[in-house]
């Protein structure tokens, strides 16, 4: 603790800070990157005119309340003040739509990546750069707006993303990290900047508009990991920390997204390996040796921090559905007058899946709360369905829900492995999924055929990536790869646990596939017919 509180003093603890889908929160981390102190701050979005958003009030309360909560985290813990840092990097959910004029007004209110109203742009642009362009993608937003006329795009001067926003509001650069900018607009894995030839095709594709501005100059500029992005200037400190305690002149790291923190928390930035986010929804992030032959409205292609491209196949839906039938059987057993431990009673019916037969003995279920694009299922009915013949007791009814969390997201990693060949050494699981020792773990093994491993550290989650990533651009040294320096100093001595594909779980898994995807029409019908 004395040591903790001298590198604090000393101003050579590193913050990371990120703004999630419910709560933003701020990790303080010592020199061996071990969290010393932390606060966060809960909010969520809104449904306002059609548009899921979040106010700027919103957003500056929250950043202002985690950072409070940190410093009296700091102040109760080692008795002293937060006053010097060493670097900071701030993160937050990535896609979405933040547009400003030339006098830094928000034009519009910011568009988050949850909004589904740029279809008709995505396949536009899709089609055009012969690349898979997502409705979340902040280029599918701007657009989009385009199409539909909107007034306020001839008085863009830029464009950006949430990190984008606090980055420059704190340092005044308008940059952003090459992972966070890789799910803006397409990035050029060579150049590690935005593709030239694309924008080219979208300038070209908007000049009969007449527009003030060419994409370029309304685009953060790329940065990558370990570059110095601007430093926190004495207008930012007081936006930051409002007793204004907290010295400038703070080094700051390119600014990122969610997906870029969840790779550097899981040392999963180098080629062929990846990590997979398993709770309310689920993805997988593969690192690629190559760009995929085709395009696949499944996959998504984005980079890590330091660049290298990314598949990402990214499913709605995961396990909410499974939490539910838990809820149901802690209701049962209260009702017998028991008292359960709600951890005990997830403990006891994942392992009981273990017990079940290798397919889930013919049972099907969806765990659809909402709509899932990988399937092509528009709006969502969780449903559980079973023949005559089916083998119908508790854990295989336990072991097909915990398949089919990770159904969706088995179609998407098919196309990875099975018609573009992509070879993965090793997943990293985090999430939800996988508090259960050894459950999660070994059903996501069968499904991707892969060796997957779980860290201790994997539970700190984004803000401490985003930490790491600060740290990196602190104290790497010379020639020092990102890779590198999370695999020697930061997880060197910590592989995980690991677990291999066991061939009859794998088998089991690819009958429950071939089911699953036969029977989406019954998940459809019921969409249709249960309203």
């Amino acid at each position: 603790m004395s040591n903790a509180k001298e590198i604090i003093e000393s101003g050579r603890a590193v913050m990371g800070l990120e703004f999630g889908s419910t709560r933003i929160k701020a990790v303080l981390i010592d020199e061996t990157h071990t969290p010393i102190a932390s606060g966060d701050h809960e909010w969520e979005n809104r449904l306002e005119n059609g548009i899921w958003t979040y106010s700027l009030e919103d957003i500056w309360e929250g950043l202002r309340d985690s950072y409070r909560k940190l410093a009296a985290d700091v102040e109760a813990k080692y008795d002293t003040t937060l006053k010097k840092i060493g670097a900071i990097g701030f993160s937050a959910m990535m896609h979405g739509y933040m547009a400003f004029d030339k006098e830094e007004n928000l034009l519009v209110p910011f568009r988050t990546w949850r909004n589904g109203i740029t279809g008709p742009a995505s396949e536009a642009l899709t089609e055009l750069f012969q690349y898979n362009i997502p409705q979340r993608w902040s280029i599918s937003h701007l657009y989009q707006a385009i199409l539909n006329e909107e007034d306020h795009v001839k008085d863009i001067a830029y464009i950006t993303t949430l990190a984008g926003y606090i980055h420059w509001q704190l340092t005044g650069q308008k940059v952003l990290g090459v992972g966070d900018a890789s799910g803006m607009f397409p990035i050029n894995p060579d150049t590690k900047d935005y593709d030239e030839v694309m924008v080219e095709k979208f300038d070209t594709l908007v000049q009969d508009k007449g527009f003030p501005w060419t994409l370029k100059e309304i685009l953060p500029k790329v940065l990558v990991a370990g570059e110095v992005a601007g430093i926190l200037t004495k207008e930012g400190a007081k936006l930051l920390d409002e007793t204004g305690v907290l010295e400038p002149g703070v080094p700051i790291c390119p600014p990122e997204g969610d997906a870029g923190t969840g790779m550097a928390a899981t040392n999963s930035v180098k080629r062929r390996t990846g990590n997979v986010s398993a709770g309310t929804s689920v993805f997988a992030m593969v690192v690629l040796e190559r760009e995929l032959k085709k395009i696949y409205p499944e996959i998504d292609l984005v980079t890590t921090p330091d660049g290298n491209l990314v598949g990402m196949v990214h499913a709605n839906n995961c396990t909410s559905d499974l939490n539910a039938w838990v809820g149901l059987f802690q209701e049962f057993a209260e009702s017998f007058g028991m008292e359960v431990d709600k951890n005990q009673l997830f403990g006891v019916l994942y392992n009981k899946a273990m017990e079940g037969d290798a397919d889930c003995g013919g049972l099907l279920s969806y765990g659809y709360l909402s709509g899932e694009n990988i399937t092509g299922v528009e709006n969502g009915r969780p449903l559980f369905v079973r023949s005559p013949e089916s083998s119908f007791n508790l854990a295989n009814f336990m072991r097909v829900h915990l398949f089919t969390a990770l159904g969706a997201l088995k179609v998407g990693m098919d196309i990875l492995l099975k018609e573009e060949k992509v070879e993965i050494d090793e997943i990293l699981g985090h999430g939800g999924l996988f508090k259960t020792k050894g459950v999660g773990q070994s059903i996501l093994a069968a499904a991707i055929h892969t060796p997957v491993s779980v860290m201790e550290t994997a539970g700190e989650g984004g803000p401490w990536g985003m930490a790491l990533l600060a740290s990196y651009m602190l104290n790497k040294e010379k020639g020092e790869t990102l890779a590198d320096y999370l695999s020697e100093k930061v997880f060197a001595g910590n592989k995980g646990s690991r677990m291999e594909p066991k061939p009859e779980d794998e088998e089991g898994f690819e009958v429950f596939a071939r089911r699953y995807v036969k029977g989406v029409g019954i998940e459809k019908a019921a969409a249709e017919l249960l309203v």
